[in-house]
């Protein structure tokens, strides 16, 4: 919401997509997951995969980094830290929720927020019309889906692994994302994305039996 331009909104939906990583990493230090030292290359690999996108069409340039990240570092920052919060809400909900759920209450402030800041903000007057009610009753099916789906998987699954498998998304909702906001994606972009994938999988294989 508050990235500069849309490939900088891309941009920080992939630095949010370190939280698989996270977890795995999570699942090991709080959860007893066994795991060996195939982790260590695979975390290093998601985040040099991340500072690969970051640092645009230049690929990995730590002054094209530093220049991307203060032209909008409340987006990336807010970005990395739902990371790591979101990292946090899996393992704990795995450890310590006994089946219950704790989802709906997150969505629902989630929702509380965003009324929040739209009520704050100089925004424009809303329009409802049968377009629109289509579009925001299929985002809610999506979400509430997603978000159960996920959740029915961290209470009853295996964590590791659907931290992994998660980590496909980046790559499928960039494509989506560059798709609907017309905005192509460079090179170097899907470098660092497939990097954030391979690294996230080596991550899933350090920790299997």
């Amino acid at each position: 919401g508050y990235a500069a331009t849309r490939a900088q909104a891309i941009e920080v939906g992939m630095v949010n997509y370190l939280w698989p990583s996270l977890t795995i990493v999570f699942a090991i230090l709080f959860n007893g997951q066994k795991s060996n030292l195939w982790v260590i290359p695979g975390l290093a690999i998601s985040l040099l995969g991340v500072c690969w996108v970051l640092g645009g069409e230049k690929g990995l340039h730590v002054d094209e980094i530093i220049r991307n990240v203060v032209s909008s570092p409340l987006s990336y920052a807010l970005a990395f830290a739902g990371a790591f919060i979101w990292a946090a809400y899996c393992t704990v909900t795995s450890k310590f929720a006994k089946g219950q759920n704790g989802i709906t209450l997150f969505v629902l402030l989630t929702a509380l927020s965003l009324w929040v800041k739209y009520a704050v903000s100089d925004q424009p007057d809303m329009v409802f019309s049968i377009p629109v009610v289509v579009k925001l009753f299929m985002c809610g099916v999506a979400l509430g889906f997603g978000y159960a789906s996920w959740n029915i998987g961290i209470l009853h699954g295996n964590v590791t692994v659907l931290a992994a498998v998660s980590y496909f998304t980046p790559v499928l909702s960039a494509a989506l994302a560059a798709a609907l906001l017309s905005s192509p994606l460079s090179f170097s972009f899907w470098q660092g994305a497939l990097m954030v994938c391979a690294g996230s999988l080596l991550c899933w294989y350090a920790t299997r039996k």
